[in-house]
């Protein structure tokens, strides 16, 4: 399998130097799990940090060069779409610079790849061709999916950690230099919707409360102009329903 890891030019939080991104570096010991074939691949100028990553498992990084105040989505997408990589890994937000986390979804969507965000894990998945991701969620969820290669896949910071640094492999490594694509970095079209009114949320839980008092708070909120739905109450309150809806005049006698 061949993958590429998408690296940035990170600064340490609190001192302000560069350094490596983390949730990268914990990209590229996923990519070594898989025993694939990476490159890693940094558009931007020239930074001794990028270098780094050799350290941590990379035999080979192809550095872009552009500008500083240029985009680096359109030598990505260039770079990218020459050699194809069955699998794109990329931290889910860099370090230290204007960092939006959009630059994957936005890569992705030049490439025509589906995106599987917030990776804990990766496994080879159930049939050729495709890879089983443990997706972490709030709270302490995992949930697997399985998604058909070639894809990109973002990384999380509940990933394993990195592998430790060998300056060894650091200088075996081979930095390969090219020419990136100068696009200097406009602003891009925003698009304008109009407001849609959004769901109200009860404030008691549903598990709580009892069926009369759920279906009072559909009502209100139903009145207020949104739309809740609420889980059908049990058999046994069909009573108190019946009680609410002659108390506000749906039913009589």
């Amino acid at each position: 399998m061949n993958v590429a890891v998408l690296l940035s030019a990170g600064r340490h939080p609190v001192s302000g130097q560069p350094c490596p991104v983390p949730v990268e570096m914990q990209a590229i010991g996923l990519g070594h799990a898989l025993g694939a074939e990476m490159t890693g691949l940094h558009a931007g100028p020239a930074s001794e940090t990028i270098a780094d990553a050799l350290g941590h498992g990379l035999a080979r990084l192809v550095h872009l060069k552009i500008g500083e105040a240029d985009d680096p989505l359109a030598s990505l997408v260039a770079a990218l779409g020459a050699e194809k990589p069955a699998l794109i890994l990329a931290g889910r937000v860099g370090q230290g610079g204007e960092d939006s986390g959009l630059l994957p979804y936005a890569l992705a969507r030049a490439l025509g790849l589906p995106v599987v965000a917030d990776a804990s894990a990766l496994r080879e998945g159930p049939e050729p061709g495709t890879l089983l991701v443990e997706q972490a969620l709030p709270k302490g969820a995992r949930r697997r999916l399985v998604v058909r290669l070639p894809a990109l896949v973002t990384v999380h910071p509940a990933a394993p950690a990195p592998l430790p640094f060998a300056y060894a492999a650091r200088r075996r490594g081979v930095v390969e230099e090219r020419a990136g694509i100068a696009s200097p970095r406009g602003e891009r079209a925003i698009e304008e919707r109009a407001y849609r009114p959004r769901p109200k949320l009860i404030a008691k839980s549903a598990a709580g409360a009892s069926a009369a008092e759920r279906l009072k708070a559909a009502t209100e909120a139903a009145s207020g102009g949104g739309r809740v739905l609420v889980d059908p109450p049990p058999e046994e309150a069909a009573r108190e329903i019946l009680a609410h809806l002659r108390d506000i005049g749906v039913l009589r006698g």
